[in-house]
């Protein structure tokens, strides 16, 4: 799990450097698949299908712009521009165990808004992690985000969540971004889990574009996701995606 986490963590260290107007979410993606597999890495996303009847996601990385909360599909034409704010979510698997974990960048110079979405979620993943110990709860891990979030009058998207992580890139249990402490299944040690906060300056309802995978806001509003592979360990939680 650590070493798929490291080259999942390496992904969004050179996606940081990457990001500017002018490049295509095309050619970060295939920055990303290029690293994956020079580290003896499977892309995660690539070809991955969760119901039989959708058609398979294209990309190594999920790209999401401005509105687009998460699995926005790469492509060469698809440019950035000064002021946007990009998502970046990928996945690894190396010798069978899969790392996960997601950023969203600021394109150049971005509004003060923009700014304070971002660093408003990643200050919640940050929280969600503090609560992710032996004995604590999924619930308490939801509640950290979701006490921190609405007092700032933004919102969160309650359809998607995070999840377990390890041998398949999506295992039991989901990790919601909200709910009550001290509720819902209790954390053990050895367990492995994706937290992953998605925020957005508007109204709380999502809608999924018509590739059939981009999930937006429906109000047009900006969203933003921070994502941490993490393990519960006896003397706290170890994030397996060190990205920086």
């Amino acid at each position: 799990m650590r070493i798929a986490g490291r080259v999942t963590a390496e992904v969004l260290m050179i996606m940081r450097e990457a990001v500017r107007p002018g490049i295509s979410t095309g050619e970060l993606d295939k920055l990303a698949e290029e690293h994956i597999r020079a580290n003896n890495g499977v892309p995660a996303f690539k070809n991955y299908r969760p119901m039989s009847n959708m058609t398979p996601f294209p990309g190594t990385i999920c790209a999401s712009i401005n509105d687009e909360i998460v699995h926005g599909i790469p492509k060469m034409s698809r440019i950035l521009n000064e002021g946007d704010i990009l998502s970046v979510d990928v996945g690894a698997c190396v010798n069978g165990y899969f790392g996960d974990a997601a950023c969203t960048y600021p394109v150049g110079k971005i509004s003060p808004e923009r700014q304070k979405l971002l660093d408003a979620t990643e200050q919640a993943l940050n929280l969600a992690i503090k609560a992710a110990i032996v004995n604590n709860t999924v619930g308490d891990i939801g509640y950290a985000v979701e006490s921190y979030i609405k007092p700032l009058g933004l919102g969160i998207v309650r359809d998607y969540t995070g999840h377990g992580v390890g041998q398949k890139l999506h295992e039991p249990p989901q990790i919601p971004n909200y709910g009550r402490a001290h509720s819902g299944m209790i954390l053990q040690a050895g367990m492995t889990i994706a937290i992953e906060p998605m925020i957005m300056n508007g109204r709380e309802d999502v809608k999924v574009g018509s590739n059939g995978w981009t999930v937006l806001t429906k109000d047009g509003s900006d969203a933003a996701h921070f994502e941490r592979s993490v393990a519960i360990l006896e003397d706290g939680p170890e994030i397996l995606t060190p990205w920086q």
